[in-house]
């Protein structure tokens, strides 16, 4: 899939941050981006900067719309951003309703997306790109964000299903799963900075900067463009996605 020129591409979430990066840099690949978010306004700003990009408002997490928006476009590259943000309090502050916010939201994306892939299916050779957290692979998940970093793993798990599901029924669709670390270039990396600085009595530009170099949108879209270009002789099942690019997982 080198050539992306013809290749319908769905981004989920396409609205901002790195969604709004990602649905950018395929669209500048070649690829007819439908951009697929709840935003109105933000997606008929996004769809003027390239001709390519057709915005379709619609809840990703309805679980009538992934059917209808796969069979009527048929794209051949699925990738998956949208969730919640989540709220960003200590366990104890936190009721059950803010704490599973993002297993009712990104979690409920992730499957019905996945399942109608399967079920549709996608065309052979297809790709779906499921964008979780880093907070998946941290030792310590993500202890001011409540059950986020939970339901991101669960979102890494149900990613290797589908891909095992695919693999079994003789599919040939490829799934993979992407982690990106926090940056303040999308609103939940926004919460977490805010709140992780103001938990350690740190300025944000102190804890900022001890962060390192910062994952942005433009780096998060080349990165998947180049994943989707990758044969899949070589392609892994998981990725870290950091400033300098995407990171196999063992």
């Amino acid at each position: 899939m080198s050539d992306l020129s013809g290749r319908t591409t769905m981004v989920v979430g396409a609205s901002r941050g790195l969604g709004r990066g990602i649905a950018t840099a395929f669209a500048g690949a070649g690829a007819p981006v439908i951009a697929v978010a709840r935003t109105a306004a933000a997606l008929a700003e996004l769809a003027t900067v390239a001709d390519t990009i057709v915005p379709e408002v619609a809840d990703a997490g309805d679980a009538t719309v992934a059917a209808g928006l796969l069979d009527r476009y048929e794209p051949e590259v699925v990738v998956l951003v949208a969730g919640a943000g989540p709220h960003m309090r200590p366990l104890q502050q936190q009721t059950w309703e803010t704490f599973s916010v993002n297993w009712h939201t990104d979690v409920r994306i992730a499957f019905h997306w996945l399942r109608e892939a399967l079920l549709t299916p996608l065309r052979p050779g297809s790709r779906v790109v499921v964008v979780s957290s880093g907070a998946a692979v941290n030792r310590d998940g993500s202890p001011l964000s409540g059950g986020y970093a939970g339901a991101k793993a669960t979102q890494r798990f149900i990613t290797g299903y589908a891909q095992d599901e695919s693999r079994r029924a003789g599919l040939d669709i490829t799934v993979t799963a992407v982690m990106p670390t926090m940056t303040p270039y999308g609103d939940v990396g926004r919460r977490g900075v805010r709140a992780y600085a103001a938990r350690g009595g740190q300025p944000e530009e102190v804890y900022l900067k001890e962060l390192g170099e910062l994952l942005t949108p433009e780096i998060a879209g080349s990165a998947l463009v180049d994943l989707v270009r990758t044969d899949l002789a070589i392609t892994a099942p998981e990725y870290l996605l950091t400033a300098a690019g995407l990171q196999k997982l063992p």
